[in-house]
């Protein structure tokens, strides 16, 4: 191909303008997920924040682990509003007592649970689940009453909130944006300038008649488009790509043959976690018994619906179909999401009750789900990569105290999940 010193320093800084684009691209990509990765971090750190911990800290944990779905402190939701509800207990003992076994206290004459009783026409589920530690610790979060969030008020008013947030986060997308805009105008401007240097130098060699023929024609001579794309180096280019992409395209198919992200299913009832884990903030280990326990994290029965649902939009054509399901005796036939093949084992406890692991980690943003979906990939990659990334929270707890003096005597970085067995085979295949 035949080109012209001009369209040399032209296809030159035209490259070297692609070159600076597809580097902005990968750093800002870079940026954006380090942006999505900072921001679950922050969310993991923000609740060590609430406070140094104590009676109260842990009654609040409890109250909004199993009372926050049927009272608040200031309105009837399914039972009464609690403020100044411990002084209208004959003592303390007594409001244990009935919280422990409502129903037990109710039939047994107590007259202000049996007013309570009469008023409200149900019965509040049994709590023998819970310690004496725990009911104390709800006791003195009931008389306290709740906290304001002044830190996430604090933060969201602060001038300079948002620049702490930025400094904290890294690379200030503004930022960014100005250089990599300032660079390319360089860039531009460079361009323009070698143009015309060449333009001028061009004419000074046509004028120039002590200047040999064949070193002017060389100068002047024009590209050849049609013999490049026509040459057999341009189409064996273009079969090696086409192989490439049609290969990387069958490979993509193959790989995601099992693989149900994004999979939402129709369910026979319209539950809508965004209204009930995201506007009434209900803890998922409400629902959800079975996370902190074992293997399975459970499907909600029927009469963990009916707690709320026995008193709160009874006529619904959703709630008809759960009451359906109460009189004829028979479950509702939830259309399971999550599936993991049977050569794989997972145990939801060992993760959330002794790993600490979120249900966002792996579930995504299920308080913002109208309909819950497949949120992850759910595959031994992203499962390993996890164990790679994921730090042990091994402090304070004994059962790790010989494996994290161990490690110390290695290395002073922190202790991974892959680093206590979490990429041995036998774990998740036997």
């Amino acid at each position: 191909m035949k080109v012209t010193l001009g369209s040399r320093f032209g296809i030159g800084i035209l490259s070297l303008l692609f070159s600076v684009s597809i580097v902005a691209t990968s750093f800002a990509q870079a940026g954006a997920d380090s942006a999505a990765g900072a921001q679950p971090a922050a969310a993991a750190a923000a609740p060590a924040a609430g406070g140094a911990g104590g009676d109260i800290a842990a009654g609040e944990a409890v109250f909004n682990a199993n009372c926050k779905q049927c009272h608040a402190f200031n309105e009837v939701v399914v039972g009464p509003a609690l403020a100044g509800a411990v002084g209208r207990w004959p003592s303390e003992a007594a409001l244990a007592k009935f919280i422990k076994y409502p129903q037990k206290v109710i039939d047994g004459g107590d007259p202000y649970a049996k007013g309570l009783y009469e008023k409200y026409k149900q019965y509040m589920p049994n709590h023998d689940f819970l310690s004496d530690a725990d009911i104390s610790n709800v006791i003195a979060y009931i008389k306290k009453g709740p906290t304001e969030p002044a830190a996430t008020a604090a933060t969201a008013g602060a001038p300079g909130a948002e620049a702490a947030a930025t400094a904290g986060g890294g690379v200030d997308g503004g930022a960014f944006n100005i250089v990599l805009g300032i660079l390319l105008l360089v860039l531009v401007i460079v361009l323009i300038v070698l143009i015309l240097m060449v333009n001028i130098l061009t004419r000074a060699v046509n004028n120039n008649d002590s200047i040999p023929a064949e070193d002017k024609a060389f100068i002047q001579q024009k590209t050849n488009f049609g013999a490049f794309f026509l040459s057999p180096a341009f189409k064996t280019f273009v079969i090696v790509v086409g192989v490439f992409f049609l290969a990387k395209a069958g490979y993509d198919r193959v790989y995601a043959v099992g693989i149900q992200q994004g999979y939402a299913p129709k369910q026979p009832i319209a539950f809508s976690h965004k209204l009930h884990a995201g506007m009434y903030e209900i803890d998922c280990n409400y629902c959800h018994i079975g996370v902190n326990k074992g293997k399975r994290a459970t499907i909600p029965s029927v009469n963990i619906c009916m707690n709320c649902h026995n008193a709160i939009k009874t006529k619904s054509p959703e709630i008809q179909k759960i009451w359906r399901a109460v009189r004829t005796n028979q479950p509702i036939e939830w259309v399971r999401v999550h599936n993991l093949p049977d050569l794989a084992y997972f145990n939801h406890a060992q993760h959330v009750k002794v790993g600490g692991v979120e249900c966002q980690a792996c579930h995504g943003d299920v308080q913002n789900m109208e309909v819950i979906k497949q949120h992850s990939t759910l595959t031994m990659g992203w499962c390993i990569n996890c164990h790679r990334q994921t730090s042990v929270k091994a402090e304070g707890n004994a059962y790790y105290d010989k494996l994290l003096y161990l490690h110390k005597q290695q290395t002073k970085r922190e202790m991974k999940v892959a680093d206590i067995g979490g990429l041995e085979c036998s774990k998740c295949h036997y």
